[in-house]
Order: C-alpha cells, then structure tokens, then sequence
C-alpha cells in the first residue's frame, strides 16, 4: 500500500514539473481549467510550488515512515479536492470530462492517499 503512497508523490512532482515547464498547454489541454479564467501563469507557477512541496514531503514521509509527514504533504491536495468537489456542486454534478478528470487526476489519489497515510503507526520524529 505504502508504493502507492509513492506513486502519488511522484505524480505530484511530475505533475509540478510539466506544468512549470508548459504552463499554456497545461493551462489549454486540461479540462475546466480554462473556463476558470484567463490565462495567469502567476497563479500557475503558485501551484507548481505547491504541488511540488506536497510531492516532496510525500516522499519524504514514504521514505522515513513518519505519518505526520505524509498526512503535511497531502493537507494541500486534500484540500484542493475538496474545493473540486465542491466546483462539481455549483456546475450541477455533471458527469462530464471535467469531472472524470477530476475524479482520476485529483480525487482518487489524494483520498486512497490519505487512507493509506492515516493506517500508518505513528513515528516520533528525529531532530
């Protein structure tokens, strides 16, 4: 299970490099992204950061079995799942693109994430 843990941060940091590097494709090819408003790549490269932090500390937690890392490292992208479903809400529950988007991109691995990070044994750290 905890490869799976893996796998997501690494998503995260692949996701962040590919977005730095072609912010505009990211920006024309993802679906919804676009009908959220005009280009930034300000606000864009905000994400990349973020989303390469999460990706970092998620590893980090993998490869120290500290459940307190893990569960930092997934606090953003829980979050931001959550602000999707709730974008889902006031477009009326489409079962579009978007949302399958959404679902696999977003949804699934942030939340099979962080059941796995919250079955973890805690782990005192070490200063």
């Amino acid at each position: 299970m905890v490869r799976i843990l893996w796998l997501v941060g690494a998503y995260f940091l692949i996701t962040s490099a590919l977005m730095w590097a072609a912010p505009l494709s990211w920006y024309r090819l993802t679906p919804g992204v676009a009908a959220m408003g005009p280009f930034n790549l300000h606000f864009i490269r905000d994400i990349v950061l973020i989303f390469a932090v999460s990706g970092l500390a998620v590893l980090h937690g993998c490869r120290t079995g500290q459940r307190a890392v893990l569960l930092v490292g997934l606090a953003w992208p829980a979050l931001h799942a959550l602000f999707h479903i709730l974008l889902w809400i006031e477009r009326g529950v489409p079962l579009d693109t978007i949302a399958l988007v959404n679902l696999a991109g977003l949804q699934l691995p942030v939340w099979t994430s962080l059941a796995i990070a919250s079955s973890i044994e805690p782990k005192e750290s070490h200063p």
